[in-house]
């Protein structure tokens, strides 16, 4: 898979991508993260990006021209053979739709996923109604771009692709995969603070270990996030 990142500020990428998980998918091809700086794509001598909104307002709003260069630049590029590549290109916005598990399973699906980053006082609603299949929203809050928000959907689909986590069972188990919280964990050592790990876990009885992890999934959600059981 290929995901490319249109953005202001390629710098803010570099240490998160090249550590960790994502640093050792993509040293073993298992996904491709490719950067582009939305200035390049701008013909002006200053490298414009943004003006001021019609009607009067505070802030500044991203200019559709050079989005539109980039993201189409970006859309031509070949990544698949013998057939037609499966691409999405996903604003990064306040107003888009939550980031949730079953958004982003729906997305590893895809040959070539591009985030375009907003900034400022956003989007030009014409970029959104010429480029935008899908907006991507972290939560009910605002931050300074979509940098944060980019770096928050890479993670969460390449740790899903074939390969990525090592134990192909790893992402099948954690929160939100069948709209739960995840169980309890627990390793070494058996007593800490006084505090003891379930024998359950230490009987090595699989069915038992099973039906206790599924329970106590069930309770904690029905605890901490009842909204996920409606």
């Amino acid at each position: 898979m290929r995901i490319d990142i249109i953005t202001l500020f390629p710098e803010m990428f570099g240490p998160v991508f090249s550590q960790s998980i994502l640093g050792r998918a993509q040293r073993q091809g298992l996904v491709q993260i490719v950067l582009h700086n939305l200035r390049d794509y701008t013909y002006d001598r200053h490298r414009t990006v943004d003006d001021t909104p019609y009607g009067g307002g505070s802030g500044m709003v991203l200019k559709p021209e050079p989005l539109y260069e980039a993201v189409n630049s970006v859309k031509s590029i070949p990544v698949t053979f013998q057939r037609e590549a499966i691409r999405k290109t996903a604003f990064l916005t306040p107003q888009g739709q939550p980031l949730k598990q079953n958004l982003v399973q729906g997305l590893t699906k895809l040959d070539q996923l591009i985030l375009v980053c907003g900034h400022y006082e956003g989007f030009d609603e014409r970029s959104r109604i010429l480029l935008a299949e899908l907006e991507i929203s972290l939560g009910d809050f605002v931050l300074t771009g979509g940098e944060i928000a980019a770096m928050a959907v890479t993670d969460a689909v390449a740790r899903l692709l074939p390969g990525v986590l090592g134990d192909e069972y790893s992402a099948e188990e954690e929160s939100f995969t069948e709209d739960l919280l995840e169980y309890p964990q627990y390793t070494r050592p058996r007593v800490f603070q006084g505090l003891e790990v379930p024998e359950v876990l230490l009987s090595g009885n699989h069915k038992e270990i099973a039906l206790w992890r599924r329970n106590q999934s069930l309770e904690r959600t029905k605890n901490r996030r009842p909204d996920l059981l409606k």
